[in-house]
């Protein structure tokens, strides 16, 4: 018989993965099964070991995958065989998450486990929409409430008539479908009809949603804009700090929804830029980088550096190769001691100070051919020997130009750029107009981009805007058919996201 593994019972938070909690990661990092709901972000999963099973046991309302049960026993039979389990649940596992009767059962079946709180929906969405739910000016109690339970049935669990005199900040978990009732019982029990109230869904999330209004409005506010559940309900006086407060959906990108084409590998500052500017980011990865079919050849051209004047790296996946190259080899920094280091753009030059390499040249802007004016108007390059590991999409115009001022160029395939699956979450955002901006960071991306849609959907979307690093990117996409909204005047990660800020701050978008 297996010895028993162990659950741990996580709180995945509101909705921003941002907001998991160091031993939650901790957890999902070693995990061997993870038992996760519809309210975990399904971004979380990534965290997971890639052999880790994933088992969703979601309940949205009519439309359970397992009933409570059945979940009971899905955890205890994985912990009694022995393995790491993490029960992914929303928000905090003993908040309305019904995580103490699955604690309960666990203990029950002698299987270990431990509980790592989470932060709860209705502090945080309500943090998110700017407002506090407690305040030494407003209120000095905070309520927490199911809002499942029918307030009209004649047997209730909840004192209603406590809740409406106890003053402070009532939080409802739930309670969309029974707001009227929830509304009324607290006016017949003592509140003010005029007592504030917000309405927030998707809360801590760029798609969050939110209607204000008092008891006695608020349920045809919310049904005269459609708010559907889940959603979490604030009541009291500390709704109105809200028109000081707000942060999180007044940020620059709000609500907006963007893709990013690039890789899965190098998508993550983009990413990551844009998600902390308040955007809905999508990732449709158009590129993937592989190995190349002779991936010898770096390896021999790095191991005979004797003779090269400059070394030139070109972006971060040069640097990545070039290092494992030298890894593989036996090498490491010191085998680029006798070659000056040229680099294009920050971001590679930054990736390759992480290995301890300084680069002697990096021009102003990050093209090739600000690097080739630099280098030009500096050195003379006749009789130069200039080693280029690069893409084998590269284009040409770089080593053509250096050839034509009479240096020699070795030209050496790093990495190959093929492009990716289609992202099927991605193309029905596109079909149902879900989608506010494409983003380009490379030709490639927007090449694979036109040809991906264009076999899946027909033609090119020609409702959302597309954003490029720079000015080659710009024309490959114009050649595939998409009108450039915006470009980068710096063409970086950085001078990217800027530009899409600029935009949408102008008021073109």
């Amino acid at each position: 018989m297996n010895e028993p593994g162990i659950v741990h019972l996580v709180g995945a938070g509101p909705g921003d993965p941002g907001l998991l909690t160091l031993r939650g990661l901790e957890c999902l990092q070693e995990a061997e099964v993870v038992v996760y709901d519809h309210l975990a972000n399904p971004g979380l999963l990534a965290h997971a070991p890639p052999d880790a099973q994933f088992i969703y046991v979601g309940k949205k309302a009519g439309a359970h995958t397992l009933d409570q049960e059945a979940i009971n026993a899905l955890v205890v039979e994985h912990g009694l065989a022995g393995r790491r389990v993490v029960r992914l649940k929303g928000g905090d596992p003993f908040v309305f998450g019904r995580g103490g009767e699955e604690a309960i059962a666990l203990r029950e079946a002698g299987v270990p486990f431990d509980v790592v709180p989470g932060i709860t929906a209705g502090v945080a969405a309500a943090a998110y929409a700017g407002i506090p739910v407690t305040h030494r000016g407003f209120n000095s109690v905070l309520t927490f409430v199911t809002g499942h339970e029918d307030p009209e049935k004649d047997e209730s669990a909840v004192d209603w008539g406590a809740l409406a005199r106890g003053g402070g900040t009532l939080l409802f978990y739930m309670g969309v479908r029974n707001l009227p009732g929830i509304a009324r019982r607290l006016i017949a029990g003592g509140r003010s009809p005029d007592t504030p109230v917000a309405l927030i869904r998707h809360g801590t999330r760029p798609i969050q949603e939110f209607v204000e209004g008092t008891l006695a409005d608020i349920a045809e506010r919310a049904a005269s804009v459609g708010m559907k559940p889940p959603a979490i309900t604030v009541i009291g006086d500390v709704v109105n700090l809200r028109r000081k407060l707000r942060w999180f959906d007044t940020k620059p990108l709000f609500g907006r929804t963007v893709v990013v084409t690039r890789s899965r590998t190098q998508a993550s500052a983009l990413a990551r830029g844009l998600a902390l500017l308040g955007a809905h980011v999508l990732q449709f990865p158009t590129i993937s980088i592989q190995a190349p079919e002779d991936p010898g050849a770096l390896t021999k051209a790095l191991g005979d550096l004797d003779g090269v004047d400059w070394l030139v790296f070109t972006s971060v996946n040069v640097v990545a190769r070039v290092f494992d190259a030298l890894t593989g080899a036996g090498l490491d920094a010191r085998a680029l001691a006798g070659c000056s280091i040229a680099t294009v753009g920050s971001a590679t030059t930054d990736a390759l100070a992480a290995h301890g390499v300084r680069a002697d040249l990096v021009p102003p802007r990050a093209t090739s051919k600000d690097l080739f004016e630099t280098l030009s108007s500096q050195f003379d390059l006749r009789g130069k020997r200039f080693l280029l590991p690069r893409a084998d999409i590269a284009p040409p115009d770089f080593p053509e130009s250096l050839r034509e001022a009479g240096a020699e160029v070795i030209e050496v395939i790093a990495y190959r750029t093929v492009r990716s699956s289609p992202e099927p979450s991605v193309l029905e955002a596109l079909r149902e107009h879900a989608v506010d901006i494409v983003t380009f960071t490379s030709s490639s991306t927007a090449r694979n981009f036109a040809a991906i849609v264009r076999q899946e959907l027909g033609d090119i979307p020609t409702d959302v805007r597309y954003a490029s690093i720079g000015p080659n990117t710009s024309r490959t996409a114009e050649a595939e058919g998409m009108t450039v909204w915006t470009e980068a005047k710096d063409p970086t990660i950085a001078g990217l996201i800027a530009a899409l800020v600029a935009q949408t701050e102008s008021g073109s978008l």
